[in-house]
């Protein structure tokens, strides 16, 4: 017991002696007031300056755990944003595979059937374009690929698709798997020119958006379109203005004294007017068929304008302004009601925008329109149309085959 005591004293001792030999030196050096309040405010932000220390080692290691765990989280809402997609078609699949019309429904209940329609949901943020070739950069060169990107980088956070003719085709064939007979009709369709014009109904009708052609450059985002005194809930369908003729020779070069314009169209799905559009060129394109005419007259603009383009597309429109139960427009609505239009005119749910608007100048353009114009409001210019004309190029064999 008497050796344990002495070990403790010599510990006692090994520690007290250095403490009380440090604090003896830190009186004689600190031995004024000032030195001696220095001392103070030194062992007192002693504990600050170990706990500062401390916590930056601490919030070091907190910002890479946060930093892994934000990656993680990061990677984990990529991989259930994949699946929430692969589910969502899967889902989608099978409500179209729900929405099989009954067998001895017409053509348009069919299409009325699966593509419902509802006014009040939002314009859908897609940009439809097509391009016959699998690489979109083969043989598109100069504007037609500054346009195609211009209409992508305005309009951030909408898809935009470039559609070539075999993914055109699957879109036909998987959203109309359940009215066959516009899957014929599509099929039966001898030219590239008509394919297209058929498909821009097909997808706007199914999924809705902007259709663009490839020869069209757009100067205003599509958010920008509808007016601030219009709501968008009240709209359906948006067009143009084509052509409005001034002069009694317009019957050489259009079917219509006013025509409307389809190298822009922004639906909504299920839209009365595209379905309409969808069924008369699904009965034109069998008629043909059946009475072996689908190749007669194929280089003339006025047999693609009244099959798939703009005259047929035309007097559809004014079809569905002129019928009370699909538009709600009590009064007779001709071509008089657009003439010499010079802002937007909303029409039922139809908001129809003067010929400058989707067919503008260039901005480098020395036209009358830009600008020198006093009539001309370079606010409605959203886009320019560069005409091209592709069923001119046609084979001539397939374009005589019947005559």
């Amino acid at each position: 017991m008497a050796k344990a005591k002495r070990t403790n004293w010599k510990r006692i001792g090994t520690i007290a002696v250095p403490l009380i030999f440090a604090v003896v030196i830190l009186f004689k050096v600190f031995n004024n007031s000032k030195s001696a309040a220095d001392l103070q405010t030194l062992l007192q932000n002693l504990p600050k300056e170990i706990n500062m220390g401390s916590s930056e080692e601490t919030e070091r290691k907190f910002m890479e755990k946060f930093e892994k765990f934000s990656q993680d989280m990061l990677r984990k809402q990529d991989e259930q944003a994949r699946r929430f997609d692969r589910e969502r078609k899967v889902l989608e699949k099978k409500i179209q595979e729900l929405k099989q019309p009954a067998r001895h429904a017409t053509l348009r209940e069919k299409l009325a059937v699966v593509f419902e329609y509802g006014t009040t949901q939002r314009f859908p943020a897609f940009v439809w374009q097509s391009w016959p070739y699998l690489d979109e950069d083969e043989k598109l060169e100069g504007d037609l690929q500054k346009n195609e990107r211009n209409w992508a980088n305005k309009n951030p956070g909408f898809v935009h698709e470039i559609v070539n003719d075999d993914t055109a085709a699957a879109f036909v064939h998987y959203f109309y798997s359940t009215i066959p007979e516009v899957i014929e009709a599509y099929d039966s369709l001898p030219t590239a020119i008509l394919k297209i014009d058929f498909f821009k109904y097909l997808i706007l009708l199914a999924r809705g958006g902007v259709f663009a052609d490839i020869d069209t450059d757009l100067l205003q985002p599509v958010p920008n379109w509808i007016p601030e005194n219009v709501s968008p809930k009240e709209i359906g369908l948006i067009v143009g203005i084509e052509h409005d003729s001034k002069t009694p020779d317009w019957r050489s070069t259009y079917l219509r004294r006013l025509q409307f314009g389809n190298w822009i169209i922004q639906a909504k799905p299920g839209h009365p007017v595209i379905r309409e559009m969808v069924a008369k060129i699904t009965e034109t394109t069998l008629d043909k068929k059946y009475s072996g005419q689908l190749n007669t007259n194929l280089r003339n603009d006025l047999t693609i304008m009244g099959w798939t383009g703009t005259g047929a597309w035309t007097d559809v429109i004014f079809t569905y302004f002129n019928d009370y139960v699909q538009s709600g427009v009590l009064d007779k609505i001709t071509w008089k009601q657009f003439h010499n239009l010079k802002v937007p005119k909303l029409v039922g749910d139809v908001l129809v925008f003067p010929e400058v608007t989707f067919s503008a100048p260039r901005p480098d353009s020395d036209s009358d329109n830009q600008g020198s114009n006093p009539e001309s409001n370079t606010a409605l210019h959203f886009a320019t149309h560069s005409k091209m004309k592709s069923w001119k190029s046609l084979p001539k064999a397939a374009a005589n085959a019947d005559k």
